[in-house]
């Protein structure tokens, strides 16, 4: 039986984007099938190319998030590399930028100057506050965005102070995945109705569009609950992190009634089943699990099934059982990379090619939009590439 395309194979995608949000969208598109062409200007490029500890001319964090790519170097303030990039747009079917709002237009390369050449275009705009607003010109990170959202705020222990999450919830929640929703969404319907759409992600937007709880918070008791102190955020015992006698931890999350039952009878302690929802039980809840040893307690509620588990450390999650079973964690080059976090029926993921190096498949790209090699060397004459 002949094997299926990709479920994305066929999809041009043009990405501008640095460093995590833009490059994480275009990794997951990418993984499913699409031709991704990464541009990168010729005198800075993308950072996350010398960001942490590299291997080679290029970081780890650059490898893990550009695989199946194709690298074009395009220097978009020379004409002719906007001529260049007009080119491939007219044959793409998206364009992924994450530049400050107007920097495309003043390059001559934005949304108007693209459908002018492609109307069936999905241009996507990744920004941290959005293409307007007063904040829309303003630079930030993760962090800003978390904390304009109201989400920093909530995160971290009763009485403390606001923890840092080593998770970038709004560049991947925000820039990454809603990103890929617009972006899907606005090609599905240019299939439909041949006429594309512009797509501006604020990330900033997108955390505080899933702050669903602290709303629900808001909405019952007319204000937020105190850091560490909400519903799923430490305030209950039946949904929270104990410390174990090891200095490690884990996780309860039996917010069932027959879960909560489950844990307090292998706890051998009945008496706490009628009192899961009194704040006031987290401290003997706390001296119980600090008794014994965390892979003690794991072993004892593995076959329980109540939702109380260990927390591992990044290290012992790499060759977690599950995760192997799943085969999501991949060596590939000597880099670990983590598989797509979906599977599909006949579709096997693979690391067909690897991070592209600045301006590697050059040629390659121009070849296919139809460049002769003496319109290439005039290109590169006149220092469209750098």
């Amino acid at each position: 039986m002949t094997a299926r395309r990709p479920p994305l194979d066929g999809i041009r995608v043009l990405d501008l984007t640095r460093l995590l949000p833009g490059p994480v969208a275009t990794l997951h598109l990418a993984d499913l099938g699409a031709d991704i062409v990464k541009i990168e200007d010729p005198q800075v490029g993308d950072y996350a190319r010398t960001l942490g500890t590299g291997q080679g001319d290029d970081s780890a964090y650059f490898r893990m998030i550009n695989r199946n790519k194709r690298g074009l170097l395009l220097d978009l303030k020379k004409p002719e590399a906007v001529a260049v990039f007009l080119r491939l747009a007219a044959r793409a079917d998206v364009v992924v930028e994450s530049f400050r709002p107007g920097v495309v237009d003043k390059l001559g390369i934005g949304y108007a100057a693209v459908a002018a050449v492609n109307p069936r275009i999905a241009y996507c705009s990744i920004s941290g506050y959005g293409q307007d607003g007063p904040y829309a010109h303003l630079a930030g990170h993760d962090l800003n965005y978390l904390g304009y959202a109201g989400v920093l705020e909530q995160i971290g222990l009763e009485g403390s102070d606001p923890a840092i999450p080593n998770f970038q919830i709004a560049d991947l929640l925000g820039g990454a995945l809603t990103g890929i929703m617009g972006i899907l969404a606005a090609v599905v319907d240019a299939q439909r109705t041949g006429q594309g759409r512009y797509i501006d992600v604020a990330m900033t937007d997108s955390v505080l569009a899933h702050t669903y709880f602290t709303m629900l918070r808001l909405a019952d008791a007319g204000r937020s609950a105190p850091r560490g102190t909400d519903l799923l955020s430490g305030g209950l015992p039946c949904y929270a992190v104990y410390r174990c006698a090891d200095g490690r931890y884990m996780a309860v999350g039996a917010l069932e009634g027959k879960f909560w039952q489950a844990c307090c009878r292998l706890l051998e302690r009945p008496d706490w089943i009628p009192r899961q929802w009194d704040p006031a039980l987290r401290g003997e809840v706390a001296a119980c699990f600090a008794a014994c040893p965390r892979d003690e307690w794991a072993a004892r509620f593995a076959a329980a099934d109540c939702c109380v588990t260990p927390v591992l450390t990044p290290e012992e999650a790499l060759v977690n059982e599950q995760f192997a079973a799943r085969g999501m964690v991949r060596q590939d080059g000597g880099l670990t990379q983590f598989a797509p976090p979906l599977q599909m029926s006949e579709y096997a993921f693979a690391v067909e090619r690897e991070a592209p190096k600045a301006g590697q498949h050059n040629l390659e790209i121009l070849r296919d939009a139809g460049y002769s090699a003496d319109e290439v060397a005039a290109l590169q004459a006149a220092g469209a590439f750098g």
